[in-house]
């Protein structure tokens, strides 16, 4: 019995042997792939970067109050530029931060209608029409730490107009109708430029933008969070005397519109009816009513957000291609797309629902990101939730649901935004990148490239959502390239750096990962 054993034994250990050796030699047959060689053309230059965002809604006014150790770990995640042991990057670097300027529906309680505690917030105008410069205190920290850690932009939104201004008195809509009449358009752009100085003296943050209306093609009438609709022609009202009130108080805040709900609406009517085609209403047509174009203090900028429009691929692209057309037809516009957050089902490619912290999600929006970058050639790109409590596809950084104290969770979806953001600053300009040949395999990897402000350094973020590496080389027009090192997020790192390579030689892009290619430009 013991000798069959050992018999058995030594086979098997034959047939695993046999086994390598068979494999071996058969990779030895096989040529490996070559390595994918990007060209680079520095000189032919496409839009210029603004700002890569997340906001503070809704969880930054109780995590703001938490203990410092944990809010202090939080604002490195989402703001350092700073880099630890082995040059490991401490956060994301994002260059703005949106701050919800609430409606008061915190102040109203239950009585607000909105059932959602985490989803109501503060409001700086008091029932008694007074300011309150300690109310929202939470998102105020948050604000300070984002500017002591050298964010650089800042931007003001309104999710509606605070409760004593609505026509229901409450900071949401009644029966699908516009919130603000039109006699209190002076009164809600007085309190704007009040929020504009007030935030200022009291946290020592200007605001460089203003965006007074969010996704105005939306019904906002359920309760589900502060919200109001509006026709085209009413956010031109409401533009227009905001635009007012900031030039009457010597204020340089910008006005943002128009905040679209999906990215259709900025270049067609669709099903909403003097709601949509606002390229056109606020900045194609300057004999509309509507027209923006000449009024003081609005960005050349339009606004939309890239919800519902992401999948699948052919028509993402399609999409913004359309897009892309449109705002490069009027002169000097640009496309902010200026909130995200993976909702739905996506035509069955990935749900928005239930918290993942995982890769998937992480390549997901780098796509999205990719597409709108690449592609629609926005200008600027923003999260939604930078802090979400939620079990949802909607944070950069996750928490527990709890107003005093709790644990906090990274994303591999903070990561892969900030192998843009971290690496991608204000000022540089996407440059020509592609493929000498298209890769080979089912899924292909995406590409986009950046010069510097200072012309200095390229940045070349690698999308790589297959299950195998590649190799690649890259290829540079016109001027030489030096050292180049790596960042990835994986599901092995987040940001993780690698040695510098010296140009020319061959860079490996891990399976299932974003990777920032960092080069000298000589």
């Amino acid at each position: 019995m013991i000798f069959t054993k050992r018999i058995a034994l030594q086979l098997a250990a034959c047939w695993v042997l046999a086994a390598t050796l068979l494999a071996a030699g058969g990779a030895r047959g096989q040529a490996a792939p070559a390595p994918v060689t990007v060209r680079i053309d520095a000189a032919k230059t496409h839009q210029t970067i603004a700002n890569f965002a997340a906001s503070d809604a809704w969880a930054c006014q109780f995590v703001g109050n938490w203990p410092a150790a944990k809010k202090e770990a939080i604002a490195d995640l989402l703001f350092s530029t700073e880099a630890g042991p082995g040059g490991q990057p401490k956060g994301i670097g994002l260059s703005m931060w949106r701050f919800n300027v609430g409606a008061g529906s915190a102040e109203q309680g239950d009585a607000s209608g909105i059932k959602d505690e985490w989803r109501r917030a503060e409001s700086f105008l008091t029932p008694a029409g007074t300011y309150d410069w300690t109310r929202q205190a939470g998102q105020r920290w948050f604000l300070e730490a984002a500017r002591k850690r050298g964010v650089p932009q800042f931007l003001a939104f309104l999710n509606s107009p605070p409760v004593s201004l609505t026509r229901n008195g409450k900071a949401f809509a009644s029966a699908k109708q516009p919130n603000l009449a039109p006699e209190r358009y002076a009164a809600l752009a007085d309190y704007c430029a009040r929020v504009v100085e007030g935030v200022r003296k009291s946290t020592g943050v200007a605001f460089d933008y203003f965006s007074p209306v969010n996704e105005p093609q939306w019904d906002w009438s359920d309760g589900g969070q502060e919200g109001s609709p509006f026709l085209n022609d009413e956010i031109a009202g409401i533009t227009k005397a905001l635009s007012t009130s900031l030039v009457a108080s010597k204020l340089p805040t910008q006005i943002v519109v128009a905040e679209a709900g999906k990215l259709d609406y900025l270049f067609t009517t669709a099903d909403k009816p003097g709601r949509g085609d606002q390229i056109s209403a606020f900045f194609a047509d300057a004999a509309a009513p509507t027209y923006l174009g000449s009024t003081p203090r609005v960005a050349r900028v339009i606004a939309g957000h890239s919800y519902f429009t992401t999948s699948p691929q052919a028509q993402a692209v399609a999409t913004r291609q359309q897009l892309a057309a449109r705002v490069a037809a009027v002169p000097k516009l640009s496309y902010w797309q200026s909130e995200y957050c993976i909702l739905g089902d996506n035509g069955g490619e990935i749900n928005g629902g239930r918290r993942d912290l995982g890769m998937a999600p992480a390549l997901y929006v780098a796509r999205a990101i990719h597409n709108d970058l690449a592609v629609a050639n926005a200008t600027a790109w923003q999260w939604w939730l930078a802090v979400s409590a939620y079990n949802y596809k909607d944070g950069l950084v996750y928490v527990d649901k709890n107003k005093t104290d709790g644990n906090f969770y990274a994303s591999k979806m903070l990561w892969a935004l900030g192998n843009y953001s971290r690496f991608v600053r204000p000022g540089a300009v996407r440059v020509a990148a592609e493929f000498a040949a298209a890769p080979a395999g089912a899924t292909p990897l995406l590409v986009s490239a950046y010069r510097s402000a200072n012309g200095k350094q390229l940045v070349t973020v690698i999308i790589n959502e297959a299950a195998a590496p590649a190799d690649l080389r890259l290829e540079l027009a016109g001027r030489r390239l030096g050292a180049t090192q790596s960042f990835t997020t994986s599901d092995t790192g987040d940001l993780k750096p690698a040695a510098a390579v010296a140009a020319g030689q061959v860079l490996q892009v891990a399976p299932r990962s974003v990777t920032t290619l960092v080069s000298e430009l000589r």
